[in-house]
Parts: structure tokens; sequence; C-alpha cells
């Protein structure tokens, strides 16, 4: 199993060019601003933008498909129970079934902010490679155990992927069906699960150790490493003040009209 997330890094768009400081810094405030926003009249603007990011990044449109599969599963069962069960004026009746306004405004709130947030964080992630994007983390402050333990993880993540693919392949090889329901199968994956903690605990004490010979906890801190343009300054402040004016716009139409909000 591979994550892939920095499978489109090698194209050439303006997010690829971005110093990963700034997108960082650029990108988490557009997502933060976006999750403040609670007035239904923002979103439209909320979704153009994002799409105009998307289209600028050059990230195929199948990519994001792959990338949403699994989160929408959540996503849909909030859009399909809010609206039946969240507030109290009834808008349409299909037999026991009461499709509810307050219900339906808040999933297309709750359903738009999370399309939107999801689509920038693959932007951000998506458009440098990861290695790129902790030493970023980094030179910004972040402790260093910190950063270490996010790229451990993510590495970690990938092990376990190949680790349990290959021990499936070699189950089905000597004739385990996984889909047949039995104590024998929940004995066999439950061996299968504690084999693949117990060995991938002891490398990473292997790999602590190893690392602890190289010299592990004396690294130079990676703020030489990133060179500041003047267009990386500029995108940032682009980024900040279109999160401003979606914040300034959410606060001023609450204000206007109680009713849009959720």
């Amino acid at each position: 199993m591979k994550l892939r997330i920095d499978e489109y890094t090698n194209l050439n768009s303006p997010f690829h060019r971005w110093d990963a400081r700034y997108k960082l810094i650029g990108l988490m405030t557009l997502i933060f601003a976006f999750s403040f926003v609670r007035d239904l009249r923002m979103l439209p603007a909320m979704a153009a933008v994002t799409a105009t990011i998307y289209v600028i990044s050059k990230l195929p449109l199948p990519f994001m498909l792959r990338r949403l599969r699994y989160p929408s599963f959540f996503l849909l069962a909030v859009v399909l129970t809010l609206p039946l069960l969240s507030g109290q004026t009834i808008i349409m009746s299909i037999g026991p079934i009461d499709l509810r306004q307050e219900g339906l405004l808040a999933a297309l709130l709750i359903a738009t902010r999370f399309l939107c947030i999801v689509t920038i964080g693959l932007v951000l992630f998506s458009t440098t490679p990861l290695l790129n994007n902790i030493k970023a983390m980094r030179a910004l402050g972040l402790p260093a155990i910190m950063a270490d333990m996010a790229f451990l993880a993510f590495r970690y993540l990938q092990e376990i992927g190949q680790d349990l693919s290959r021990m499936q392949t070699s189950m089905r090889l000597r004739g385990f069906h996984k889909r047949r329901f039995s104590a024998r199968g929940l004995r066999i994956l439950a061996w299968l699960s504690g084999s693949i903690l117990v060995h991938n605990y002891e490398r990473s004490e292997w790999v602590y150790k190893a690392m602890i010979l190289r010299g592990y906890g004396h690294a130079p801190h990676p703020q030489g490493e990133f060179q500041t343009r003047h267009r990386d300054v500029g995108a940032p402040c682009a980024s900040i003040l279109i999160a401003a004016a979606f914040i300034g716009g959410d606060i001023f139409l609450r204000h206007q009209c109680a009713p849009l909000l959720w």
C-alpha cells in the first residue's frame, strides 16, 4: 500500500514553485477561514476560490476524486441524517420521514465547507514533497520531536501497508479466504494483526538505535535551506487578505440576516 500523497509534486505550477513555508502559512490561514464561515451566502465564493486554487495547481481531477472517496462516506452519513433529524420546519414528508429545512441547510453548509477544506489540504500537501513540508514546519518553529514523529508516522504507515499486502498474498496462496466468516478465520486475522504490530515494533527499535548511532538529536535547524523571494511573500499576503475577507464577510452577513445561519 502506497499513500502517494506527493505523487504530483513534479508538476510545474505556481503552487509547486511556492516556498513551502509561505504555502503552509497562506493555505492554512485560508483553511481556518473556511472553517469559520457559517453563512450560506458565503458558500458560492468559497467554492469559487477553492476551484480556482485547484485549477491553478494543475493537479488532475481524478486525483482529487480518489482522495475524496473515503472521506465522502462520513460526509454522506451527515448529509443523509441531518435533514431528517435536525430542525423544526418540515418542508416535505414522505410517509413517516420528514425533511426539515434547518437540517438541509446545515448539511449543505457542512458538505461545502468539508469539500473546500479537504481540497485546499490536498493542494497544500500534494504540491510539495512530504519531506520539504516537514522541513518547512520545522523552519516555522515546530519542535524537532514533532516533525520527526510526523515523518516517521507517514513512513511506517507505508511499511505496515506493505507488510499487510505481503502477508495477505501469502495467506491467499495457502488457501485462506477472508470473506468466509468463521472462528478460525477470526483467529487467523487476529494473528495477522498481532504479527504486524510486533514486527513493526521491533523494527522501530532497530531504526531508533541506528538513528542514535548516526547522531540523531543533533541535526541543525533547517532555516537556511529555504530562500525567501518577493513573490513567495506576496502570495501568503494575498491568501491572508482573502481569508480576512471571508471572515469579515461572514460576520457582516450574520448580522444582516440570521435565518441563513447554522
